[in-house]
């Protein structure tokens, strides 16, 4: 990704927040407390970790609690209910108090070690570091190919500086977090927003490890979501895609239609009498289907769309925190 302002040099953020969403995660807690455990001596900086649960129907929460109260710099927010993994990410930053935040997710496929060459970069300049991955291990093959071709295409629909096989693993600084902050659509996409807001950027390279435990939380039918969701809140190519399908229905409608005519013609005038001039049923058939398909087509994209206009207009808050643990303010706020 281009560097589009000079870098200053820096020191290290006087509070670094780690932000990282929990959902049925009951199993990896061990792992990720002992990982945690191991790393942050090694950061030479104040360190708070923000664990949110996002209404979790397992244990996680009490693995959680347990958590916090041995050690103060564990902050939990408990959501009442689940509102989804890029959400449960938003609450974290929003109670954020850091210089920089550094977004993970808790089943350590991204390693916390590659937390010190973030900071790293920081020290550099870089007001977004992100994780760019060399290596997936532990997914099929059907994984990497739809994940290859997902974030292909979320570079031409989204934003041409998003970048390439790299997820929400990432540090933020306070500046770039600010920004993000006044962006409070429903429908979030956060490496999309992350590139929409600008600031230098630069990657981490990292191979991403097999899951400590338990299964993924991204199966297929959530990373199609979230490409759909990506795709209609930052993008009106697929408006434009149902105008160009009708277009082309349109256009082909016509090159059918005036080959009937000249069939017709070149039949009756006697020019070629022994031409068969007798269209069949199928043709019509295909035309009735091909212009139905696309009318639907074009009114289910935009109805999309609508569907996101009229969730937005509704202002309703983007989470409810049912509880919170070593704030200093253990007040619920909703946002």
């Amino acid at each position: 990704m281009a560097t589009y302002y000079s870098l200053k040099k820096r020191n290290n953020p006087k509070l670094l927040s780690l932000v990282i969403p929990c959902y049925n995660e009951e199993l990896v807690i061990p792992y990720l407390r002992k990982s945690l455990e191991e790393i942050l001596p090694k950061i030479a900086t104040k360190v708070e970790v923000i664990l949110v649960n996002d209404g979790s129907s397992d244990q996680t929460i009490e693995s959680l609690i347990a958590w916090s109260l041995s050690d103060k710099r564990i902050k939990i927010i408990s959501f009442a209910r689940n509102f989804g993994h890029q959400i449960a990410v938003t609450a974290g930053m929003d109670n954020a108090n850091g210089d920089a935040i550094i977004i993970m997710d808790a089943d350590l496929q991204d390693p916390p070690e590659v937390i010190l060459e973030m900071l790293a970069k920081y020290r550099e300049g870089y007001d977004v570091v992100y994780g760019k991955r060399e290596e997936r291990v532990g997914e099929s093959r059907f994984k990497l190919a739809t994940a290859w071709l997902f974030y292909r295409l979320m570079k031409i629909l989204v934003h041409k500086d998003l970048p390439l096989d790299s997820g929400d693993f990432r540090l933020i600084s306070r500046n770039c977090l600010d920004a993000l902050k006044g962006m409070r659509e429903k429908h979030r996409f956060l490496r999309g927003m992350g590139a929409w807001v600008g600031f230098p950027q630069t990657p981490v390279i990292y191979k991403r490890a097999a899951r400590a435990a338990g299964e993924t939380k991204y199966p297929l039918r959530k990373m199609l979501t979230l490409a759909m969701n990506a795709a209609i809140s930052f993008s009106p190519l697929p408006l434009r895609f149902s105008l160009s399908l009708g277009i082309i229905i349109a256009f082909v409608g016509f090159i059918v239609g005036i080959t009937a005519v000249v069939k017709a013609w070149m039949h009756y005038s006697g020019l070629y009498p022994e031409l068969v001039y007798n269209p069949g049923w199928a043709t019509v058939v295909a035309l009735l289907c091909l212009i139905g398909g696309s009318i639907l087509i074009s009114i289910g994209i935009l109805g999309e769309y609508i569907a996101r206009i009229f969730e937005e207009v509704k202002g309703r808050p983007l989470y409810v925190i049912e509880s919170k643990f070593n704030f200093e303010s253990q007040k619920v706020r909703n946002k």
